[in-house]
């Protein structure tokens, strides 16, 4: 960030000074010694020097073709008999009286150099012109580079051994807590450092020390860096950013020096806050690793030893971010180097609203937009989808000549996010149009028909760039954070809906329900290894979840044969919901041959619509099943996340996997 109004943080003129010294001193070396270097090897490659007896042998021997005699040295072609092997000797002059006799005996061509030589000239056009040569050249193609790729903190040869790390003085960061929604507790936990930073004399009349590190962990998307920055703008001190990858270099030792000079000028500048992005990069354990990395172990200890040297009463605070807590070594998270773990999660229907709101208010929203339906229609969303949610809705305003976002422009932009595009030039067989129906009305009505499930928002079979053919939408009524084993039980139905009811229709089965045997088949083996909820294995922990913040994948914890068994499990639980789910739809054919034939014709149906053919037919459901109260009209709601048990987006594809 360029600032015209930017303080020099590091205007000392000693250093300054110092550092101009070295750089021109070490120019200065290098330019001789490749002028030296230039010289020798022209010398080596053009002439040969003998001695003078020597030089007396040969022109008795006639083995000389010519020999130009100058104040200083005497130049002596040979004869040769190869002419590729052409070249020229010298010797000193000894300024010799009877030379000239010898020559004329030997029949040698002979010529004195009018020239008088002058060493001064000589040493100039020799090495002083060269070397102002070189070193104009060194300045130029190093100090672009070293600008390139130095950066912030950085100078010296190509910036190597500097930390490079992008320096933010107070006028630089205009973003706070005002600015960061959706993390209220995150924000608590470092409003301590931000109280020490500006008054830590309280601190330290009491005998109080800072926390030296504090560790930002949470999934991609949710604010960590904004957080950190935001840290920075309320305590009003200069912020020091730089990348964990940043530090690995290709020489070993680079990363070391990298740390130790990003904390030296930290120091110079307390109080001040270090902020380290993918920590990761550079803090995976050490522990048990097949192949090691010199260059990151030595950059890791380094960093290590810097966060227990520097003393805390300088108020030099280093934040760190990580999506991947477990892989760090277990020296940087104990007490006195990360004291601090702050978790940045996913937010809350409270949060999400919060968010949108920050997000909004550089757009002009119509009167109308609800943005708490919004939230509420968007569960497992993070600040950075969100803040996509708006800028697609600006844009599809923009493509309608509107001059406000209006709620459709903010409801197609949540399915563009998730299922993409409408896919207008795909036509499906008359058939196959048919089976995508008949699919997403037997998830539909499955989910209608069975307790334990949340209410339908929408079914259409309108394709999607995503690869979805069509897709059923369910919305909860709240957010839950406890899932039961009945309710999961009912969501393997609704997966499982779409393939029953092509069985009962088409008595076909087809490659649509990838999706969804593939989702069905995750939460029954979460159900059996992870939560505990199957009879044979009772609360036996058989698998553990890795990288929670990333993609949740899950090791195995257990022997082959009991594998063996686990796979039993999981197929039993998808039998039953398989066969419940035809069973339900068998009794109720008349329903979904009706709300099909509906949707063929629609194309797009709510969830009012699907319940209103329901309620004719069990119109006690009207005053057992509550109402939606937000899918009125045209309000589109859609579930973000298929891994919270939050809602489901239920799909068909053509391909294997979606």
């Amino acid at each position: 960030m360029e600032n015209k109004n930017k303080k020099n943080m590091n205007n000392n003129p000693e250093e300054s000074k110092d550092k101009k010294i070295k750089s021109i001193l070490l120019y200065t070396v290098m330019t001789f010694l490749i002028v030296y270097a230039f010289n020798t090897v022209k010398t080596s490659m053009g002439l040969e020097e003998i001695t003078y007896n020597k030089f007396i042998e040969m022109v008795e021997n006639k083995e000389i073709e010519k020999v130009l005699i100058t104040d200083s040295e005497i130049k002596i072609t040979p004869i040769l008999k190869d002419e590729k092997d052409k070249k020229v000797l010298f010797t000193g002059n000894m300024r010799d009286q009877n030379l000239t006799s010898q020559l004329t005996e030997a029949g040698v061509d002979f010529n004195k150099s009018i020239v008088e030589q002058n060493y001064i000239i000589e040493f100039i056009m020799g090495w002083i012109i060269p070397a102002l040569l070189m070193f104009v050249a060194f300045k130029f193609i190093f100090g672009r580079m070293g600008k390139k790729m130095g950066g912030g903190l950085g100078g010296g040869m190509m910036g190597m051994g500097k930390s490079n790390a992008k320096l933010y003085v107070e006028t630089d960061i205009a973003i706070t807590f005002d600015d960061v929604a959706g993390q209220d507790e995150a924000k608590e936990s470092l409003r301590e450092i931000i109280d020490f930073l500006n008054h830590k004399e309280k601190y330290t009349a009491i005998g109080a020390k800072l926390p030296k590190g504090a560790l930002l962990v949470g999934p991609p998307g949710t604010g960590k860096t904004l957080i950190a920055r935001a840290v920075a703008g309320e305590a009003k001190v200069p912020f020091y950013s730089m990348s964990g990858s940043n530090f690995i270099e290709m020489f070993a030792g680079m990363g070391a020096s990298k740390v130790r000079d990003l904390f030296k000028e930290a120091e110079k500048n307390s109080p001040c806050i270090i902020f380290i992005d993918e920590i990761d990069s550079i803090g995976k354990s050490r522990d048990a690793q097949m192949q090691s990395n010199d260059e990151r172990e030595q950059t890791l200890n380094q960093l290590l030893t810097q966060m227990d040297g520097f003393d805390s009463s300088k108020a030099v605070v280093v934040l760190a971010a990580t999506n991947r807590p477990e892989i760090l070594d277990k020296a940087l998270l104990r007490p006195g180097r990360f004291d601090r773990r702050v978790i940045v999660d996913k937010p809350d229907l409270k949060g999400r609203i919060d968010i949108l709101k920050v997000h909004s208010k550089g757009v002009k929203l119509s009167e109308k937009v609800n943005l708490e339906q919004i939230a509420k229609g968007t569960p497992g969303a993070v600040g950075a989808d969100l803040a996509n949610m708006i800028n697609e809705a600006a844009l599809r305003a923009v493509k309608h000549e509107r001059k406000e976002i209006m709620q459709e422009d903010l409801q197609e932009a949540v399915e563009v996010i998730i299922a993409g595009k409408e896919k207008k030039d795909r036509i499906l067989s008359p058939l196959e149009r048919r089976i995508v129906a008949f699919h997403e009305v037997g998830h539909a009505l499955v989910a209608a028909l069975i307790e334990g499930t949340d209410p339908v928002h929408k079914i259409t079979i309108v394709p999607r760039t995503m690869g979805a053919l069509g897709y059923t939408m369910q919305l909860p009524e709240e957010e839950k954070y406890l899932v039961s084993k009945d309710e999961l039980l009912s969501q393997i139905m609704v997966m499982l809906g779409g393939r029953a009811a092509e069985e009962e229709v088409f008595n076909l089965v087809s490659t649509g329900a990838s999706n969804d045997i593939e989702r069905a088949t995750q939460t029954a083996r979460s159900m059996v290894t992870i939560y505990g909820m199957s009879d044979r294995f009772d609360m036996m922990a058989l698998e553990s979840v890795t990288s929670r913040y990333l993609d949740g994948r899950a090791v195995r914890n257990c022997s082959e044969e009991t594998s063996a068994i686990i796979d039993e499990e999981i197929l039993r639980i998808i039998k039953e919901a398989h066969n419940k789910a035809k069973d339900l739809l068998k009794e109720n054919r008349d329903l979904l041959d009706e709300v099909s034939e509906y949707l063929l014709e629609k194309e797009t149906i709510y969830g009012d619509d699907l319940r209103s053919f329901i309620y004719k037919k069990y119109p006690h459901l009207k005053k057992e099943k509550k109402v939606d109260e937000l899918a009125i009209d045209s309000d589109v709601q859609l579930e973000l996340s298929l891994d919270d048990n939050k809602g489901q987006i239920i799909d068909i594809t053509t391909d294997e996997k979606m």
